[in-house]
């Protein structure tokens, strides 16, 4: 018995037409599928809902729900807005850079490129607040992970211990980290 993919991932929005507007504007995301009703089908509660779905690229799947009955959402005031976000793979850093440039030319504020060694990234937010995160695969991406597969369980027992970072993998960051040392 074991899982064999994620079906889809779900988080909620403030406007169905809005949220997918936006990822098929910004993202390139196919709307794929929209499901309404009244009432819950799980727990049978009456709450009308809009549940929208986007392609995010080979089988995977993006969902929102519009909730119009409930309170506008918020999020978690004790986890940082860094923590809770959803990464997306592109294919290399020439589209990493293209998006970059096409978000910034729709007026979405974008962070980065941040080296994360195996992979290289950049940041910004939805129209709902959730933070959203493109990765491009390090040209030596497949060596650096082998090197963090085979620290992998020293660090997380470490961790575990101290609650402080391990330095099996600081070499990840070093870039980034370099300007702060000087």
């Amino acid at each position: 018995m074991k899982i064999e993919k994620i079906h889809h991932v779900a988080y909620r929005c403030h406007d169905a037409k809005e949220t997918v507007e936006w990822y098929v504007k910004n993202l390139k995301m196919d709307f794929v599928l929209a499901i309404a009703e009244d009432q819950v089908p799980s727990t049978k509660e009456p709450d009308p809902y809009m549940h929208v779905f986007l392609d995010a690229g080979q089988g995977n799947v993006l969902a929102f729900f519009e909730l119009p009955t409930k309170p506008r959402m918020g999020r978690d005031e004790n986890t940082p807005e860094w923590v809770q976000h959803i990464a997306f793979k592109v294919k290399d850093m020439d589209t990493l850079m293209a998006y970059k440039a096409h978000l910034e030319d729709n007026g979405i504020e974008v962070l980065g490129v941040t080296d994360h060694s195996v992979f290289h990234s950049i940041y910004f937010f939805d129209p709902n607040g959730h933070r959203l995160e493109l990765a491009a695969p390090d040209a030596q991406e497949q060596a650096k992970l082998d090197r963090l597969d085979a620290v992998k369980w020293e660090m997380l027992e470490e961790w575990s211990k101290t609650k402080r970072a391990p330095k099996h993998a600081d070499w990840m960051h070093k870039n980034e980290f370099h300007s702060l040392d000087g």
